[in-house]
């Protein structure tokens, strides 16, 4: 809330270079900061009586505004690249994919491998889990697995995250 949107008896008034100027009515804090040419801010609503600032406030939402888009640079967004395999895949094949989720890996990204089943394959899902098995103990040394292998419809899937 800031100027007249301010409705409270009293409230503590803070100035524009910091100090305490005291309890006061709102009348009378919004007065001062008219004469200062500036805004009265209530920056604690809560507090008991509730705590306003004499500030520019067109210059305190640019601040808050550059605040946010910093922290919004300094964040790590991790993706989850996909690597889908079928149950009777070649081991060659396999090698492949276990490079690519290396590389996928060493960029920081997670990775989830899948091993679809389409038809007849159905009937035999439990006897292809070791193929998931297998490629978490190949990529021991670089992944740790996030998701332990589990049954999703037609697939069995995994998720593995880099080793710190």
């Amino acid at each position: 809330m800031i100027n007249e949107q301010i409705r409270d008896k009293e409230v503590r008034l803070i100035g524009e270079d910091g100090e305490q100027l005291g309890i006061m009515s709102a009348r009378e804090a919004y007065k001062l900061a008219q004469d200062a040419d500036l805004d009265l801010v209530k920056i604690a609503p809560t507090a008991k009586p509730p705590v306003c600032k004499i500030i520019d406030y067109g210059k305190y939402r640019y601040e808050l505004a550059r605040k946010e888009k910093e922290a919004k640079k300094k964040q790590k967004t991790v993706e989850i690249k996909e690597i889908r395999m079928s149950p009777n895949i070649d081991s060659n094949d396999l090698n492949t994919k276990m490079n690519a989720a290396k590389k996928f890996l060493s960029k920081g990204d997670k990775v989830k491998v899948t091993l679809r089943f389409r038809g007849r394959e159905m009937a035999h899902m439990q006897a292809s889990k070791h193929i998931l098995d297998d490629f978490a103990k190949e990529l021991a040394e670089v992944a740790v697995v996030e998701k332990a292998p589990k049954l999703e419809g037609r697939s069995i899937s995994m998720v593995l995250a880099e080793k710190k």
